[in-house]
């Protein structure tokens, strides 16, 4: 179930909008075979920043199928530029983030959903991984949760890379995606920690994640089964 005062937060406009973007996002990863493991461990309810490593340009419509409840997206400013392209992010509320600037636009408006008590997808690697493999998080996610005192949902993805890698325009249809979601860091878990020790836990959570869907990935290759669709744990 949703969080019902979700509702009561966004505009008519904006809830039509996301809802038509996830039946978007929906349809165009038909092609690809997604196994979501850990969806009872996502909050039904409340405020969250969504930690994700970055395997491809799929995985915020990934994102967007596996999260059970509507979310923010921070987007690059180039890509407001170019319609309709532009209009779509636009009508769907995303963040826009200057990457070229100090990108203080963008950090103030995602702290101002957090606390409107919204979700928001944010992939703290910072760029694409090149092989598929974790990179380091960087530390600019600890200045929003601990403005905002929002639950952190780790996740991690594989497979990703195989169905969209960075220096490919191509896709690979057919690949399969293994989506993970870990145990949510709650506020007082982390209240006394320095960034850098929040940073090694979220790191480490997201590791945690990464493993368990290699895990999945392996075990499938060798009893060479398709995959279920969904499953929780």
């Amino acid at each position: 179930m949703s969080d019902p005062s979700d509702k009561t937060r966004r505009s008519p406009p904006i809830r039509f909008a996301q809802s038509i973007v996830r039946w978007f996002f929906r349809i165009n990863m038909l092609p690809y075979r997604i196994r979501i493991d850990g969806m009872k461990r996502y909050p039904r309810t409340g405020p969250m920043l969504v930690c994700s490593n970055h395997q491809s340009n799929l995985d915020p419509l990934i994102l967007g199928c596996a999260c059970p409840r509507p979310v923010n997206y921070l987007a690059k400013k180039q890509l407001f530029k170019f319609p309709p392209l532009g209009w779509f992010l636009r009508w769907n509320d995303a963040i826009e983030l200057d990457r070229e600037a100090t990108g203080l636009g963008g950090i103030k408006e995602t702290l101002k959903r957090l606390k409107k008590k919204e979700s928001v997808v944010m992939f703290p690697e910072g760029t694409r991984s090149r092989d598929g493999e974790l990179l380091p998080i960087k530390r600019g996610f600890c200045t929003l949760v601990k403005k905002t005192k929002v639950t952190i949902m780790p996740v991690a993805i594989d497979g990703a890379w195989d169905a969209l890698p960075r220096h490919s325009p191509w896709p690979n249809f057919g690949a399969t995606i293994n989506v993970v979601f870990g145990d949510p860091i709650e506020p007082e878990e982390y209240a006394d920690l320095s960034d850098d020790e929040l940073t090694a836990l979220l790191e480490e959570k997201i590791r945690e994640c990464f493993e368990k869907a290699r895990r999945m990935k392996e075990h499938c290759k060798m009893l060479k089964l398709d995959p279920p669709e969904e499953h929780g744990s």
